[in-house]
């Protein structure tokens, strides 16, 4: 599976799912369930290697914005959603994270935000598939710290000054 796929199966079931995060993994699973267990293994790399890219404290501090705080998990779940989004919206949020407020047509806290679903998908689908658990991806592992320079995620001055866009509109 090449990026170009894995970027299409994430774009088909998020649509299909109304961007429901829930109804996203369990139609990312239904997907992956089509395919044989390398290409699983293949579409696990692809996320895995993207969830550790976004492992950073600037988009941590998007996070923060968009939902009010977020603690270690509840950032690690907003990596899974940030994937879920697309390419588009994943790869603007990394170059540049206060764009969310653009790339991002809505974003409702309460359902926005949290895709631990989308992290475990391939894992399930592999498991369904194989009755194993899989192996290891053979990918290098994530960073003990975020990349880039610790923010102080409790001055809402800060915040204001290094997220305006995301804080005005979602703040």
């Amino acid at each position: 599976m090449d990026e170009t796929e894995f970027w299409e199966i994430v774009d088909r079931t998020r649509e299909a799912a109304d961007g429901d995060p829930e109804d996203h993994a369990e139609l990312l699973v239904d997907r992956l369930l089509q395919s044989d267990p390398d290409s699983v293994l293949d579409f696990a790399r692809h996320f895995e290697v993207r969830y550790n890219r976004a492992y950073r404290w600037d988009l941590w501090g998007a996070a923060w914005v968009l939902l009010g705080g977020a603690s270690d998990d509840a950032f690690d779940f907003f990596r899974c959603w940030l994937i879920g989004q697309g390419r588009e919206v994943f790869e603007g949020a990394l170059h540049e994270p206060d764009a969310l407020a653009e790339l991002l047509d809505q974003f409702d806290e309460e359902v926005d935000g949290d895709g631990e679903e989308l992290g475990y998908a391939a894992d399930e689908a592999y498991e369904e598939l194989t009755g194993t658990v899989a192996a290891d991806l053979g990918i290098p592992p994530a960073p003990a710290e975020p990349e880039g320079t610790p923010i102080d995620f409790e001055d809402a001055g800060v915040l204001a000054r290094l997220y305006p866009r995301l804080t005005e509109r979602f703040g």
